[in-house]
């Protein structure tokens, strides 16, 4: 049950998310004057539909997307334009056709190509910031929330200092720095060596690299901070398992690792991240997510030849909406409190959005950016005829020239999202 409802959850939040997209478009276009006939959720048969007022609002079969159908996208052709021959002069005459036939008799002026560049960049470009501003709102929904996470409060004490092969040690000749220096459970570690430490990490940083030197502790006992000093040792110990077993190499001898040892255990509690940080981490989606972007036909290509061979998929790999819809499976199942996957799930959805961000800012059309590229192209081409001191100004761009580039466009990405697709069922991605 748990991970029906981590898959439904992804899925409405995908289809929230589209929504707003779209919804990013369509009130702009509303408040500049242009007529928007249609707002549809996904692709396909229509499953509902009610018109209000002059928009028809409607969910289709296929949830994977959504579109905002605003009239008079692409202006008719240019005077003495003549058609060319073959088949992407057709479509490029059939897109400036069907675009010319939705406008009604009067209002040619609620045209799109009629905007002036800044508004047509707002509307193209309000579906991507919703996106952005959802990523944000998410990130910080996930910070207030938290995690639970190791603290820098002792849960318990080792009694003495381990040996390499995972025997038994001795309290009375060998005990742990942490128990000579005076630490009981309970006490929250303040500072180590004149170092801040509010986080479990920050701890571990700054006791490495202390061994067999006195070092400053200052815990929170009680309400009150009491200074103590600590003198770590250079340990081997034995590599555990999960199951708490010394893992051994192939000739039976135990795995060591080496470090400065104390002798303390953390607790765990839910901890809230700063909101401070959610700009940086906003920040880091956004460089991660955009250089996804940039190598994602490398990306596919490497998910196409791990799903044909026996090597597994890799955890920064792309994958479609079916491998979203596992990982919160996957979140859903974890042995882990109720708040912790609700975080787990709105990061999920945080990087969604980001993703839906960073992809539709890709300069060609069909996507926005193609749209946002475009309109600057016209505004540019009209402020150099003003400097130039023209007395007639150019007139749209000829969007519709862009039509073999957005149809090419469109069977690379449909032929993306099917090998995702397949891959994802094959050889899905496993975070967790």
């Amino acid at each position: 049950m748990s991970i029906i409802v981590g898959i439904l959850v992804v899925v409405i939040g995908v289809a929230v998310s589209i929504a707003l997209h779209e919804l990013g478009h369509m009130v702009p276009a509303k408040k500049f004057g242009v007529r928007v006939s249609q707002y549809m959720i996904g692709f396909g048969p229509t499953l509902w539909s009610k018109k209000k007022g002059e928009t028809e609002y409607g969910v289709k079969a296929f949830p994977l997307g959504g579109f905002v159908r605003m009239v008079g996208m692409m202006p008719p052709a240019p005077a003495g334009t003549r058609q060319g021959r073959g088949f992407f002069s057709q479509v490029i005459a059939d897109a400036r056709d069907q675009s010319v036939e939705e406008i009604r008799p009067g209002e040619e002026h609620r045209a799109f190509y009629h905007l002036s560049t800044p508004k047509k960049l707002v509307v193209m470009l309000g579906g991507p910031v919703m996106n952005l501003f959802l990523a944000v709102v998410l990130t910080a929904s996930f910070f207030a929330i938290g995690f639970t996470q190791q603290t820098t409060t002792v849960a318990a004490l080792s009694e003495c200092v381990p040996t390499a092969t995972g025997e038994a040690c001795d309290p009375a000749t060998a005990p742990a720095p942490a128990v000579a220096a005076g630490l009981a459970p309970g006490d929250r570690i303040v500072s180590y060596d004149g170092q801040s430490t509010s986080t479990w990490r920050d701890l571990l940083e700054a006791i490495d690299g202390t061994a067999g030197r006195e070092v400053a502790v200052v815990v929170e006992r009680d309400g009150q901070q009491v200074p103590l000093t600590v003198t770590p040792v250079d340990v081997e110990r034995a590599v555990v398992d999960a199951d708490g077993a010394v893992v051994r190499d192939a000739d039976g001898d135990a795995q060591t690792v080496a470090g400065a040892f104390v002798g303390i255990s953390p607790t765990l509690a839910r901890q809230s991240l700063p909101l401070g940080d959610v700009p940086a981490e906003v920040g880091r989606m956004f460089t991660g997510t955009a250089g996804a972007v940039v190598t994602f036909p490398v990306k596919v290509w490497q998910a196409a030849e791990q799903t044909f061979t026996d090597t597994p998929r890799t955890g920064d790999g792309v994958m479609s909406v079916i491998g979203v819809g596992q990982t919160a499976a996957d979140v859903a199942g974890l042995d882990a409190s109720i708040l912790d996957r609700v975080a787990i799930m709105l990061s999920l959805l945080a990087a969604l959005n980001m993703a839906l961000f960073v992809f539709n800012l890709i300069p060609l059309l069909p996507l926005d950016g193609g749209h946002a590229v475009n309109a600057l192209y016209e505004g540019a081409k009209r402020q150099v005829a003003r400097v130039r001191g023209l007395h007639q100004l150019p007139g749209p761009a000829d969007v519709a020239r862009m039509m073999p580039v957005a149809y090419v466009m469109f069977v690379v990405l449909l032929g993306s999202g099917v090998l995702l697709m397949v891959a994802d069922v094959v050889n899905p991605v496993r975070i967790f």
